[in-house]
């Protein structure tokens, strides 16, 4: 396995203040150690792993063993993680990202959060700096109501578990998920009381896909609840994942919107669909992301931009 530090990619010297990352979801086609061997030898800064089955399968025998053997990889590569849950199929083999937080069988829903509450201990272990989550999609039938409530009540022994673990929960606003946009985590966390270990995965994608401000808009909105960060590009309306310059996102002011809150988590490129061509792909998109950096640093002024976002 690569020995290779991150710091190695094109532009990667460049004094900017972002932390790259790639997710292994991207990456289905390698094997775990080849990935993350990969991604140190880009210069990445870390990586976005995803429980699944081919990459430290959650259900699997001696979890905590295995992530202790990721663990040392991961300091010997001197790359960091944030964990993502996903995967499509770990739960059910007949239905994607099903059971979900909001299905109508409640020990369908319990095994989603056992799942959930797991990967706060992985990412515990590993010393990841958020777990990712999302909502689910509503099932047919229910009603808005009755989808919120149990969205909040599945939720909480994740939380719990993140107090625990000290680990930051980030739900994601997801496109055709019951929880899809900025204002509908503010629901969420108004109505669980404002809990300190809720935060937010912000998608860029996304944002440009459904949010009626600008990705650098949603940034800066974002900004005090942002505890994880997804990137890649997508058009107005079309939800599809696309490698950088096939969308209509302009980096750079994205870029240095982020850098104005001070985030100091990582920011992972999210290609779920396109591990075919991994390998390529985790080595265009870094160059790009640097080359995007450079320009807004350049682009921002002297001095930090205070974070800005209300209080919805």
């Amino acid at each position: 396995m690569s020995t290779a530090r991150p710091g190695t990619a094109p532009g990667a010297d460049l004094p900017h203040p972002f932390r790259f990352g790639y997710g292994t979801n991207g990456l289905t086609d390698l094997r775990l150690d080849d990935a993350l061997g990969l991604l140190a030898d880009l210069g990445y800064a870390g990586v976005g792993l995803t429980l699944d089955h081919m990459h430290l399968d959650p259900l699997a025998p001696d979890l905590a063993a295995r992530t202790r053997r990721v663990a040392r990889g991961l300091e010997r590569l001197g790359l960091t993680a944030t964990i993502e849950t996903g995967a499509r199929y770990v739960l059910d083999p007949r239905r994607k990202h099903g059971p979900s937080l909001l299905d109508p069988d409640p020990d369908a829903r319990a095994a989603r959060v056992r799942l959930l509450v797991r990967a706060v201990q992985v990412a515990a272990d590993l010393g990841a700096h958020a777990v990712h989550c999302f909502s689910g999609i509503t099932p047919e039938g229910t009603p808005e109501d009755t989808a919120w409530q149990r969205l909040a009540e599945a939720i909480g022994p994740v939380l719990d578990a993140a107090s625990g673990a000290g680990v930051p929960l980030a739900i994601e606003p997801e496109p055709g998920h019951l929880l899809s946009t900025l204002a509908d985590f503010h629901r969420l966390r108004h109505a669980l009381g404002d809990p300190q270990l809720l935060g937010l995965t912000l998608d860029i994608g996304h944002c440009q896909c459904l949010e009626p401000q600008s990705p650098a808009d949603c940034v800066r909105a974002a900004a005090p609840w942002l505890r994880h960060v997804q990137i890649e590009d997508m058009r107005r309306g079309v939800h599809e994942h696309l490698p950088f310059g096939d969308g209509e996102i302009d980096f750079p002011p994205v870029l240095e919107a982020l850098a104005s809150t001070g985030y100091q988590g990582l920011t992972v490129v999210e290609l779920p669909r396109h591990s075919h061509a991994g390998p390529q792909l985790a080595a265009h998109s870094i160059e790009f992301l640097h080359k995007a950096a450079t320009e807004a640093v350049r682009a921002a002024p002297a001095a930090p931009i205070a974070a800005r976002g209300g209080t919805p």
